[in-house]
């Protein structure tokens, strides 16, 4: 899945915003894990100041850091404007109002920024993108996959999911993902029949509730584990 960067809207999250999706506990967290679609999240750069290492994917690596933080700073306002809108789409929780959530994201991203250079000479921050991955099988331990999978269900088919999942799950012992929305708030069409597919395969399947909730309904992951 290329990418062009004037289509993307970078949008950056936390290490705690990580845990709380993906109901991460701290020995999880001290695991292997590869990050899917991070795009200038923070959880990378603070997961390794604290001694540990993910190793997140985004096509959106493959530019430049000062192409990143120019298409950040021409997108910020379009966002929160679009937030500012609809308030009622999303939960006040975590966040008190569009303009805190504005500021901690530029806090989060500018964090991202300073660590992608080396990150990425690293081998931390790699510009790949589903549904093919250059991982040995089970090279991790969790795959989470932020804000891509079921939010795009508009734009990305069934089959595109299907083959994601079933990379995802190829090179990790578990996949979650969040959220089970699409962008209109509502569940994702794809989610059933990703269920159907993947337990007929032999996994297990399941819907877990998780603590973090911004877009309104939007408190649930699904974890995807094979029976070995």
């Amino acid at each position: 899945m290329s990418v062009e960067l004037d289509q993307v809207v970078p949008w950056g999250r936390s290490l705690e915003e990580y845990r709380q999706m993906f109901m991460l506990s701290n020995e999880e967290l001290a695991s292997r894990i590869l990050g899917v679609g991070d795009g200038p999240a923070s959880f990378n750069s603070e997961m390794k100041a604290l001694g540990q290492t993910v190793v997140s994917i985004d096509p959106i690596y493959a530019f430049s850091k000062e192409q990143i933080e120019l298409r950040i700073e021409k997108t910020y306002d379009t966002v929160i404007h679009q937030v500012k809108q609809k308030p009622d789409d999303f939960v006040w929780d975590f966040f008190s109002n569009p303009e805190h959530l504005g500021c901690y994201r530029l806090q989060r991203m500018r964090m991202f920024l300073q660590d992608f250079e080396m990150g990425r000479a690293q081998g931390r921050y790699l510009p790949w993108s589903l549904p093919k991955l250059y991982f040995d099988d089970g090279q991790f331990d969790f795959a989470v996959c932020s804000h891509l999978l079921f939010l795009y269900s508009d734009q990305l088919s069934l089959a595109f999911h299907r083959e994601s999942v079933q990379e995802l799950c190829r090179v990790s012992r578990e996949v979650r993902i969040f959220p089970l929305l699409a962008l209109d708030c509502r569940t994702s069409r794809h989610i059933s029949p990703i269920q159907s597919f993947f337990r007929g395969m032999g996994f297990t399947v399941d819907i877990c509730p998780v603590t973090y909730e911004f877009q309104k309904g939007g408190n649930a992951m699904m974890r995807i584990r094979g029976n070995t």
